[in-house]
């Protein structure tokens, strides 16, 4: 029979094993704040209710300071009325002209009879009671409630008072407290003040729900304008409000309205550029492919032609045409090589990313003055890295070609200046790139092309800012600038030191 306990052992931790990634992902998730009963609740309702506690919390501290006055009161005037008994008595006694013992004590009980706050009985000499003692005949019905009274009411008290007549007592008066006329009078009081505070309450409330209904109506409509937002409706526009707090919150409003509109107007007016730089590109290609390779392809045939009839003919090989065929078509493969380089080059840079970038620059820049030798291109790139990452340095070639380009094709400038400097502000490390010219500058009603859209696009996209300013170069009386930065990623150093090692310069 197997042991129980070794049993368990060993189903254990199979057992209590939990699945896998659960317990990790539960102590990993954070914990969620209680969501308040009254999250849901319209704002109005919340803050009537607000005011309703607040007008509670009063009410209870005034009951508290009603029955400590009250208290206080009815003590006082306990005591007062104690002390009135005893001259009441004297002077009962002095007023009469044969103050016999009956006759003093039954003036004494019908005098006493009317006093409010004690109760007094009056007792002959052997302490038999004299009339009907403490009569509630006429009174009214009590009307202050058991719990008050218990509130107010202080501890009975009951004092004897012997009644002498020439030295010799004829009786005793006692006295015992009676404070429910004067709580009577207290809760009459306090059932007046509160159902006048309870009517005034309603009344505040009813014209605080109209009030704050006006109040917070601009805030149904800010709801509404943001649910438009949210549908895409840029079109959406609140009235300012009377309320200078809610005005502002509605001005801020059409500004981001009216922001949301241009970014979608921007947005549109790209992606319809987009839509033709593609077919723009593959026509240039097309176009340059007709124009530059067509003609070197058509000779190229034209002297394989001429080689195969050389070749083919019966008499001796004029070896000399020969040669010269075989020249022409190594000329013109040396031209095709060029312009296949050439058209690579635009397409994607292939130096990027194994010389450094000063290099590539600096290699772009012949290639311009090659291609167009009544422009002198002038490039400073010493103080620059060896390369800031593939994006960015693909960034500021582009930038730089498609400027170069713009300089020369629509400015017809004869000199441009490209410098690139890094440089360390507050705000980090900048890339700064400036290209100018002496061109034409920018002409009156200038639109913006792919060309100066891709490059800000590009620029901004990595955080940068482009600008196309009116400038000149040299005491030129016309040109262009053009200043671009970027900010310098500081985990660039790492993916440097990852690089492969330095091919060799370009020549």
């Amino acid at each position: 029979m197997p042991n129980p306990a070794a049993t368990h052992s060993a189903l254990s931790p199979t057992m209590t094993r939990p699945a896998h990634g659960s317990a990790p992902e539960e102590a990993a998730a954070p914990a969620r704040p209680p969501v308040p009963f009254w999250a849901g609740w319209p704002t109005r309702t919340r803050l009537i209710l607000a005011v309703l506690a607040i007008d509670i919390v009063a009410a209870l501290v005034s009951c508290g300071v009603i029955v400590v006055t009250a208290r206080n009161a009815v003590q006082v005037e306990m005591a007062a009325s104690l002390a009135t008994v005893e001259p009441l008595v004297a002077d009962t006694i002095r007023s009469l002209r044969s103050p016999s013992p009956d006759s003093v004590l039954h003036t004494l009980d019908l005098r006493f009879q009317a006093l409010r706050h004690v109760r007094v009985t009056i007792l002959d000499a052997e302490g038999r009671r004299i009339g009907f003692g403490p009569s509630e005949s006429g009174r009214e019905a009590r009307r202050a409630p058991r719990w008050f009274v218990r509130l107010i009411a202080p501890e009975p008290h009951q004092h004897d008072l012997p009644i002498m007549v020439r030295g010799e007592r004829i009786g005793t008066a006692a006295i015992t407290t009676q404070p429910l006329d004067e709580i009577e009078e207290v809760w009459g009081y306090a059932r007046s003040l509160a159902l006048a505070s309870l009517i005034l309450n309603l009344a505040v409330l009813a014209a605080l729900f109209l009030a704050l209904g006006r109040i917070l109506r601009p805030l149904e409509s800010l709801a509404d304008g943001l649910t438009r937002l949210e549908r895409h409706d840029y079109t959406a526009h609140l009235d300012p409000p009377a309320s200078r707090e809610l005005a502002v919150i509605a001005e801020r409003f059409n500004r981001v309205a009216g922001a949301l509109s241009e970014a979608r107007a921007a947005k549109s007016r790209l992606n319809r550029q987009l839509l033709t730089a593609q077919d723009d590109e593959r026509a240039r290609i097309a176009l340059e492919l007709h124009d530059e390779f067509g003609p070197c392809l058509f000779a190229l045939e034209a002297n394989a032609a001429s080689v195969s009839r050389l070749a083919a003919s019966s008499g001796p090989v004029d070896r000399d045409r020969l040669a010269a065929r075989a020249g022409d078509i190594g000329g013109i493969v040396g031209q095709l090589q060029g312009l296949n380089r050439d058209l690579l080059n635009r397409l994607r840079p292939h130096a990027l990313g194994e010389v450094p970038l000063r290099d590539c620059l600096a290699l772009l820049l012949r290639d311009f003055g090659r291609r167009h030798p009544d422009t002198a291109f002038e490039g400073h790139f010493e103080e620059l890295a060896r390369g800031y990452g593939d994006i960015v340095d693909l960034t500021v070639f582009r930038c730089i070609q498609e400027s170069s380009t713009n300089a020369v094709r629509h400015g017809a400038a004869r000199h441009v200046r490209v410098e690139a400097v890094e440089e360390d502000g507050a705000a980090g490390t900048l890339l700064r790139v400036s290209i100018r010219d002496d061109g034409k500058g920018i002409t009156p009603g200038h639109r913006i092309g792919l060309g100066l859209s891709g490059m800000r696009e590009r620029v901004e996209a990595l955080g940068g800012q482009f600008n196309l300013e009116k400038g000149s170069l040299d005491n030129a009386p016309s040109g262009t600038v053009v200043r671009i930065s970027i900010p310098i990623d500081p985990e660039r150093d790492e993916d440097e030191a990852s690089a492969p090692p330095p091919a060799p310069q370009l020549k």
